[in-house]
């Protein structure tokens, strides 16, 4: 069985320079004693390299975006090695390399499968589920997206890099800063595990994350009640003539109001 470590430098090429003073960045795979090169598929303006930290300096959108992508890159390298050493095979930095290759093609970031799942769901608006609900899985992908780059620095991550605390980091910042209701943090745990269950029966990952986890759903709140002075200023407002629909909806929830007769019964 092979013991020798794995180290993988990422450099930038300045030789490479594209018209626009872009240099491609290069990833060089060391294992025992063999080597093996290969493309990151980015670029960078040589000014923003930092070559010993092997990262763009600053944070602005393109740093962030792009060392997001190359944080994700080196995960799917230690991956790729790690799935060799459990063949239990003879290897080099080559199989290492088009391992990992293979992986840079075909992996879909966790955003981009939520995205997936937005569309799939517009596909139901009307049948199975309802506009407003598909309103809301927009929101949460916003507060979602927003979270990313706080935790982890970047406007994506691989499944990969989401760990046990993932949810419980997700619950300080939804309820702890940005106020969010236990309920509303609720709706975007489930999202988040939803997600996650199918990218599991994808095969985009090996185990379904956070399948036992259970999700309090936080103090149920009695429903608003109109005050007198806000049934008063219902019930003085005019229509336009072709409101007259709107006139008699507000007409019926007068009534309702005033003799306690149920939905259920004005409905029929």
């Amino acid at each position: 069985m092979q013991t020798d470590k794995m180290k993988v430098l990422l450099y930038l090429k300045k030789s490479g320079l594209d018209r626009s003073g872009q240099a491609p960045i290069m990833g060089r795979i060391t294992y025992g004693r063999t080597i093996a090169q290969f493309s990151c598929k980015l670029s960078c303006a040589p000014k923003l390299w930092n070559a010993r930290e092997s990262r763009l300096n600053g944070k602005s959108r393109e740093a962030v975006a792009t060392n997001g992508k190359l944080e994700r890159l080196l995960l799917s390298a230690q991956s790729a090695y790690q799935t060799l050493c459990e063949r239990g095979i003879v290897f080099t930095a080559t199989d290492i390399k088009e391992l990992l290759q293979g992986s840079m093609q075909s992996q879909i970031t966790f955003l981009e499968r939520y995205d997936q799942m937005l569309e799939e769901m517009k596909q139901k608006v009307g049948v199975e589920i309802k506009a407003t609900a598909l309103n809301s899985y927009f929101t949460i992908r916003k507060h979602l997206r927003a979270f990313i780059e706080e935790k982890f620095h970047t406007t994506d991550i691989a499944f990969g890099l989401i760990e046990e605390d993932f949810l419980d980091c997700l619950q300080r910042y939804s309820v702890g800063k940005l106020g969010h209701s236990q309920g509303h943090y609720r709706k975007m745990a489930l999202a988040v595990k939803k997600v996650c269950r199918l990218a599991y029966r994808e095969g985009l990952i090996t185990r379904q994350l956070f399948a036992h986890v259970t999700i309090e759903r936080g103090e149920n709140k009695r429903p608003r009640a109109l005050d007198r002075a806000s049934l008063n200023k219902l019930q003085s407002l005019t229509f336009e003539p072709y409101e007259a629909e709107l006139e008699t909806a507000r007409d019926l929830f007068l009534f309702a109001c005033y003799t306690g007769v149920a939905y259920c019964d004005m409905v029929a």
